[in-house]
């Protein structure tokens, strides 16, 4: 089975262009593609790690990645599957999430001899000829069949701004520029980005008159993996300052069972005989996918020894056994607590379990917390220093999220 093959096999193909030469390059590791990340945050997050993943895979196979960090279409603002316009961002905050991106994307791609670049659009959008572009870029383009695009359709009742307009001239004119610089014959998206894409593959054969390659590949961020990517917390992040190993791994733990073998085939890098073999399970026996699913995937983000030491912590909690040592923890002080105690909606806030005294207020009543094993029903309740004999306490949350409150006289 070809490389392009295993792509179909694993479900991640959602459309392409030209697929015989699609196939062609792509099995014989004579690709070079890209993917672009817009740095519309300082971490990485599950979304982009299925992105990764892809690039890793095909780079295994001989083929050249180019990693584009939008560090000039994130001036604007990408509207595909926004109903409003993104929050503007300076240029210092930019840089430095470009700066967090091109160090966490390191441990995925090898960038080294070549093998793959990271490149940042700022380095020709910024310095474009607004009249240049229009002469040179934009008569390429149809204003009727870019308004016909899903991207701006589901914009234009409640409003499309000009700077979002432009966004589809921006990413066309990425990819000529990429074909041009580094020979980039293929560009890979989520299906929320097909029309941004033909528009460059249409971008370089008219200016041009060279065939250039478009494939788009389903990565599900447009709608399921946008939600995959969210827990009660906010989104599953690849920094682990912001998501633990130990929450990154029972995250994956607790994914839906009908989304475990589909998660196994795109994500991890198990051979596909082994996942037909897992999705033979059934009934309890399922969690032992769950298992291999998260452990292979905070292995890929965090390495084999967090992943490991996750993996323990969640089922010594399964198995109602009294190691914690890897749960995420939250460090309390004297003075967070008042006359000897600490209210139940502040402990939530406190630990990012919630992120208001409204949504913990209503967790507490419908008897969604526990400390220490005892349910907590009243959102006025307080946590005396008294519960901390032994230095922390466990709060659980719904049936699946544990935390350890920890505190430092």
């Amino acid at each position: 089975m070809g490389v392009y093959e295993e792509l179909v096999a694993r479900g991640l193909i959602a459309q392409v262009t030209d697929e015989d030469e699609i196939k062609e390059l792509v099995n014989s590791g004579k690709a070079v593609f890209y993917i672009g990340f817009d740095p519309t945050a300082d971490s990485l997050h599950v979304g982009h790690f299925m992105a990764l993943c892809l690039m890793k895979r095909l780079q295994m196979a001989g083929n050249k990645p180019i990693a584009l960090i939008g560090g000039g279409t994130a001036m604007i603002g990408d509207p595909s599957g926004r109903t409003d316009m993104r929050q503007m961002m300076t240029k210092e905050t930019i840089q430095h999430n470009v700066d967090c991106f091109k160090k966490q994307m390191s441990r995925f791609i090898d960038f080294s001899d070549d093998k793959a670049l990271i490149v940042n659009n700022a380095d020709w959008l910024l310095d474009l000829n607004y009249v240049e572009l229009l002469r040179e870029v934009g008569s390429h383009f149809s204003v009727n069949r870019m308004l016909a695009a899903e991207c701006y359709k589901q914009r234009m009742e409640r409003g499309l701004s000009f700077l979002e307009f432009n966004y589809m001239i921006m990413q066309s004119y990425d990819f000529y520029v990429l074909f041009q610089k580094y020979g980039c014959n293929m560009q890979f998206g989520g299906d929320d980005q097909w029309s941004n894409m033909l528009g460059g593959t249409e971008l370089i054969r008219r200016k041009l008159g060279k065939d250039a390659y478009a494939m788009t590949i389903n990565l599900l961020l447009n709608s399921e993996g946008k939600k995959m990517g969210k827990t009660a917390k906010g989104a599953v992040w690849l920094d682990s300052n912001k998501t633990s190993p130990y929450e990154f791994y029972q995250y994956w733990r607790n994914v839906d069972d009908g989304d475990v073998i589909k998660c196994l085939k795109m994500l991890t890098f198990l051979p596909l005989e082994q996942i037909d073999e897992l999705a033979k399970l059934e009934g309890s026996e399922i969690n032992k996918a769950k298992e291999v699913l998260a452990y292979e995937l905070t292995a890929l983000v965090h390495g084999k020894d967090e992943a490991g030491k996750a993996q323990e912590a969640a089922r010594a909690l399964f198995g109602n056994k009294a190691d914690t040592d890897n749960m995420p923890s939250t460090e309390l002080s004297s003075e967070d607590f008042t006359d000897g105690g600490i209210g139940i909606l502040d402990l939530l806030k406190k630990c990012g379990l919630t992120p208001s005294n409204a949504e913990g207020r209503r967790l507490v009543q419908q008897g969604g917390v526990s400390v220490d094993d005892e349910k907590i029903t009243d959102p006025r309740a307080q946590i005396g220093l008294s519960s901390f004999e032994k230095g922390h306490i466990i709060i659980k949350k719904g049936k699946k999220v544990y935390h350890k409150a920890v505190f430092k006289s």
